[in-house]
């Protein structure tokens, strides 16, 4: 009988699990451990349950954070969950910006702002704000969202739009950095009188709504982020 490889084990068998019961292999040995955290394992395992028909749905209660299963676009009943954030924060000091592929980009919001990867799942997180984020986070002003570059690192985008100025931010998970861009400079969607949505990625694209409730009432815009075009900015 032909050996199963590594390959074949990791990236066809271990992949197509659920995210709980990869952390349980974790344990089997450290190099199984490794290379369920590698950044390739990662990618693929992403990419697999984003297909999957199972989803979660995270909801910001008063004083707890809840997850609920959802299979084929409905509530399934009896599977709320609670979760403990990794910090000592009440959830009303949170803001959720967008999730992707399991991930939440969460806004603590204190004295000082803090921006949050955290995955509910594996309970893993990390701080990736630096200086810029010190002013207040303002829910209709700061959005944003995720997405895997060519190189299948995760890059996080940060937009404030703030006295119609618009500034456009992109973090590196693996450089562990920020670069700024040069995003709709010059437009008016930067006023106050504006406000955003959080953003939804599709097709390597990250999409925002956009409206006007002021002068004049009711316009109503969707602009796209295309992370193709943003290359070689680390």
């Amino acid at each position: 009988m032909e050996r199963v490889g590594d390959d074949m084990i990791f990236e066809e068998i271990l992949s197509r699990l659920p995210a709980k019961v990869v952390c349980r292999f974790k344990c089997v040995s450290k190099q199984w451990c490794y290379e369920l955290s590698i950044p390739k394992f990662v990618f693929i395992h992403a990419r697999r349950v984003g297909n999957s028909i199972q989803k979660k749905l995270l909801s910001l209660k008063e004083n707890s954070i809840v997850v609920d299963d959802i299979v084929a676009d409905n509530l399934e009943e009896d599977t709320s969950e609670t979760v403990t954030f990794p910090y000592d924060v009440e959830p009303s000091f949170l803001s959720i910006i967008g999730s992707f592929n399991g991930l939440i980009l969460l806004c603590i919001k204190r004295s000082y702002n803090e921006l949050v990867l955290w995955n509910p799942t594996t309970r893993r997180f990390k701080l990736i704000s630096d200086d810029y984020f010190s002013r207040y986070f303002g829910r209709h002003n700061d959005t944003g969202g995720m997405y895997f570059d060519e190189h299948n690192d995760l890059k996080v985008l940060h937009i404030n739009c703030y006295w119609d100025v618009v500034t456009a931010r992109v973090y590196s998970r693996h450089n562990d950095s920020w670069r700024k861009l040069n995003f709709l400079n010059g437009t008016q969607l930067g006023s106050n009188f504006y406000s955003w949505s959080s953003g939804i990625y599709s097709d390597k694209k990250i999409y925002f709504m956009v409206s006007n409730y002021w002068i004049p009432p009711g316009e109503r815009n969707i602009l796209v982020f295309d992370s193709i075009l943003v290359k070689d900015i680390f």
